[in-house]
């Protein structure tokens, strides 16, 4: 299995390249400290053969959620696996929303990350212990996932036809430019209406968006 590592952690990343390279069944042939430079050939329509991704949440520039999108948009057949610090419900929900086939913890021992890797490419979807518990908390309790916005629902609401447009594109992974490109209008134009949404569900980021559209069936 072909695994690419983006982590902006040199010393965790040099841990992991260290064990893929003695792990019978694990090749290491990809390692970035940051998601853009990944992505880069992916953009350019290059398909290079990665079987496994282990992308960290809290990356500079694009981060590991957005960057979970794009790889499942541009390289369908890879399976991504969130390896992270981060425990907290909408962190966990925004991964899993963006497409991710597992989410680890760091604080998982060697041993034990390599038999759960073994479990996603034998078609299943390792979660750490704590990490399922959360889960199962969102799936009884879905408001549990993040405070509702302080705005009313009816506000949330009212995103024009052109915003939601926007928001879909998104949701599927494209960048600024690439929405821009699909909807004939300037990028400053997007950038106009990535603005407006952000005020209106009253999140910060892009993952934020997409996970609080999917939970209000917004799009």
């Amino acid at each position: 299995m072909n695994v690419v590592v983006i982590e902006d952690d040199a010393r965790y990343r040099d841990s992991l390249a260290a064990l893929f390279g003695h792990t019978p069944g694990f090749q290491l042939v990809g390692c970035f400290a940051a998601a853009t430079e990944a992505l880069r050939g992916l953009g350019a329509g290059e398909r290079p053969a990665w079987d496994l991704v282990l992308m960290d949440v809290d990356l500079p520039g694009m981060n590991g959620i957005e960057a979970t999108r794009a790889v499942k948009r541009l390289l369908p057949s890879a399976l991504v696996v969130v390896l992270t610090v981060f425990e907290e419900p909408n962190v966990i929900l925004e991964a899993i929303c963006a497409g991710a086939d597992g989410y680890l913890l760091k604080k998982t021992p060697a041993g034990e990350l390599v038999s759960q890797l073994r479990v996603v490419a034998a078609g299943g979807a390792p979660l750490t212990a704590g990490v399922a518990r959360t889960v199962l908390q969102l799936v009884r309790d879905p408001a549990a996932a993040t405070p509702e916005p302080r705005a009313n629902g009816h506000a949330m609401l009212q995103l024009t036809d052109r915003e939601r447009d926007v928001l879909r594109g998104l949701t599927q992974g494209l960048a600024y430019k690439q929405v821009a490109d699909v909807l004939g209008v300037s990028l400053d134009t997007v950038r106009t209406h990535v603005r407006n949404i952000y005020r209106k569900l009253q999140v910060h980021s892009v993952a934020e968006a997409v996970s609080r559209a999917l939970r209000h069936r917004l799009i």
